[in-house]
């Protein structure tokens, strides 16, 4: 076993030792395909524990000797992405599991309260919900402005929520695969990282409005560069795809 552990939670080492025995019967399964994610309580406080699947023994050998695992690399970034001010849940720990090469892995943080993520945007159309598009636009260019790019920007990895007087909050999860650079992201790079999003025209020109706005770019470029990306991602050749695909 190889572990660290954030000096916060350094009282929670025995239990954090324990997880890999724990982990089948323990806590809530919130999510379950190739990796297993639970929410397990442990002294009051609810932690986000997810099980990295077993690699195939090439991806064993380049995560045992060449590149951090996943579990690794997503405890470093949310470090980093706190620094930043930019929201994530914080990390608690990671597990590494094997005998010589890496067999299976764990990444512990704080089960963050937010109920809601970007997937509700198949649904709906923007009237009612420009708030939390501009919110999310905002969000996003300060992320870029820092030079940050999430390489796997999808809507359920998009996490916010809204409280009755009306404020915000925005997180990102599911943080292995991150860029960090060392200067403001350019354009055509954003578009391109925004182009997983789920929505129609309209939720694409409201995201493209507040952004440009954000970064002080002009707003039918951006709309222009980030309709392209998005239609060639889904393979959009018609209005009639679009509803098909994020049909209500």
């Amino acid at each position: 076993m190889q572990l660290c552990i954030n000096p916060t939670y350094e009282h929670l080492r025995e239990w954090i030792c324990s997880l890999p025995t724990i982990f089948p019967t323990s806590g809530t399964v919130i999510y379950d395909a190739r990796n297993q994610i639970r929410v397990i309580e442990h002294k009051g406080i609810p932690f986000n524990v997810k099980r990295f699947h077993c690699p195939a023994l090439p991806n064993r050998l380049i995560y045992s000797t060449l590149r951090p695992p996943k579990a690794v690399r997503a405890y470093h970034n949310a470090e980093r992405l706190h620094t930043l001010g930019i929201a994530t849940p914080e990390a608690v720990a990671y597990v590494l599991m094997g005998n010589g090469l890496i067999q299976e892995s764990y990444l512990v943080t704080l089960q963050v309260p937010y109920t809601r993520n970007f997937y509700e945007f198949r649904y709906h159309d923007v009237a009612g919900y420009e708030d939390i598009i501009r919110a999310f636009a905002r969000f996003t260019a300060n992320m870029h402005i820092h030079g940050v790019v999430h390489k796997d920007y999808s809507p359920g990895n998009i996490l916010f929520d809204k409280k009755e007087d009306g404020d915000i909050s925005i997180c990102i999860v599911d943080i292995n695969r991150m860029d960090f650079g060392n200067k403001p992201v350019g354009m055509e790079t954003a578009c391109k990282n925004l182009c997983r999003l789920w929505g129609r025209r309209d939720f694409i020109h409201a995201l493209s409005e507040e952004y440009a706005a954000a970064r002080g770019w002009n707003a039918q470029q951006v709309e222009q560069r980030l309709t392209y990306y998005w239609e060639h991602f889904w393979h959009f050749k018609s209005d009639a795809d679009i509803e098909r695909i994020f049909s209500r």
